[in-house]
């Protein structure tokens, strides 16, 4: 019998997962947010792990949390949501210094 775990160790697309876990989806939705979706399911797993117990009980607590991973970008956009870095900074933009610049220029012709 294959556990829980060997099994999602052979899932790698959101829509993998999504099937897996039996949770209906729009393609359009995962299309534009599948990796949005995953890393949201890998956060929610992190601050809200099951525990020990039997792999049913597991897989209903995934499900719920991947469902839910789905249903933030139903309702927002990556943008709003904020999962990467790249979001997380001021307004999606990573500010750089002029002294910075001028620095990295002078390493270079050194």
């Amino acid at each position: 019998m294959t556990s829980l775990s060997q099994k999602l160790s052979e899932l790698s697309a959101a829509e993998d997962f999504l099937d897996f876990f039996g949770i209906p989806y729009e393609e359009r939705v995962v299309d534009v947010c599948r990796l949005h979706i995953l890393k949201r399911f890998y956060q929610y797993l992190r601050h809200e792990a099951p525990g020990a117990q039997d792999d049913t009980a597991v897989f209903k607590h995934y499900r719920m949390l991947l469902a839910r991973a789905y249903e933030d970008f139903l309702r927002s956009t990556p943008g709003q949501e904020k999962v990467f870095k790249v979001f997380q900074e001021v307004g999606g933009q990573h500010r750089v210094s002029v002294d910075t610049l001028r620095a990295t220029l002078s390493a270079r012709a050194d």
